[in-house]
Formats: structure tokens, sequence, C-alpha cells
């Protein structure tokens, strides 16, 4: 007989009520000002803790973006993933995982360049980062399953192309020639480059 769940202790309860508090401050004023544009403190105030507080759950700027950004980008993949189920074609199926990805990203242009760029360059050890490679590796997983749908893809080709769609769905978000790109005209671009890669 399996053993009842354990309740969640007070102290636990503590931790994350105020990781609630600090992540909705965040995106809320990210959201309003652009990253570049809010201090910590701002955060800080907004979810009603000491800096202290908040540097043990995030110790710079770019940590909190990482945590506000990780959560919508779930969001985003679990609906790309939905989407793509019911999509046969194999291309516009890639394309449905991609699409909210980077709707996501272009909510707010610089808020989303700088995520992409902390994830390059931010530390792996630090947990925030650690999640949002994590959620980049299921994105990869997540193309590489809809992309073995076409008989001629084995596995290990299947995960190589997804590889390479990921860093190409990337670097058009990242470019500094898209900054003022649309939606659309990011996914264009994408699509185009990946088409050229399912018809080789």
């Amino acid at each position: 007989m399996p053993a009842a769940p354990q309740p969640v202790g007070r102290r636990e309860r503590n931790k994350q009520e105020k990781l609630d508090r600090i992540t909705a401050a965040a995106r809320q004023l990210f959201a309003e000002h652009g990253v570049d544009e809010v201090t910590t403190q701002q955060i800080a105030d907004k979810a009603d803790i000491g800096t202290g507080t908040l540097f043990l759950y995030a110790k710079t700027k770019g940590e909190l973006l990482l945590l506000v950004q990780n959560s919508t980008y779930a969001e985003a993949l679990a609906q790309g993933k939905a989407q793509a189920q019911n999509t046969p074609d194999v291309l516009d199926a890639v394309m449905a995982i991609i699409r909210p990805v980077v709707e996501c990203n272009r909510v707010q242009v610089d808020n989303g360049r700088t995520y992409l760029r902390e994830m390059v360059f931010g530390d792996p050890e630090e947990p925030h980062h650690r999640d949002a490679l994590g959620l980049t590796v299921q994105t990869e997983e997540a193309i590489a399953v809809v992309l073995q749908r076409d008989q001629r893809i084995d596995p290990g080709a299947a995960a190589t192309l997804a590889h390479v769609v990921s860093a190409i769905m990337f670097l058009s978000m990242a470019a500094t020639i898209n900054i003022n790109s649309t939606v659309d005209d990011i996914l264009k671009e994408i699509r185009g480059q990946v088409n050229v890669l399912l018809t080789r």
C-alpha cells in the first residue's frame, strides 16, 4: 500500500508563498517597464519582502527574469505540444510547437532577448538557469517526436535535427536584425529554414 503524501510544513509553505509573491512582482514590473528599467529593490518592495530575502531566491535580476520567463515558456511549450498532436503534417506540427514559444518570447521583446542571453551565458549551476536549459531540452524532445513521424528520419537523426531546429528558433528570436520583426515575420523565417532541413 503506497504511503500517504506528507503534508507540506509551514516553513515550506512560507517559502513557496514568498517565491510566488516574488515571481508575481517581477512578472508585473518586467512586463510594465522592461527588465533593464526595474531594480531588485522595486521587486522586493512590490513583493513585500527585504532585499536580503529576495537574494535567497534569486541572486541577480537575470535570475529573476529566468524565474518569470521559465513559467511562461513551460506553458507555451505545453500548448505547442498539444497543438502538434492534432497537426498531421510534420512541418506544420513542428511549427505548432514553435509558435507559442516565439509568441511568449516576444510579449516584451527586450525581456525575451535578455532571457535568451541569460540562458546562453548564465551560470548553469544556478537553479533557474538549469530549469531554462531543461525547457530547451524538452522543446527539442518534443520536436524530435514529431520529426519521427517521417519514416525516413530515425531517432538519432531526429534528435540532431531537433537540436538544429531549436538553434534556428533561438537565433531568429535573439538576432538584433529581428528586433522590430513581428511574431509572424519570425515564424516565417524559421519555417523557411526548417523546411529546407526537412526537404533535404
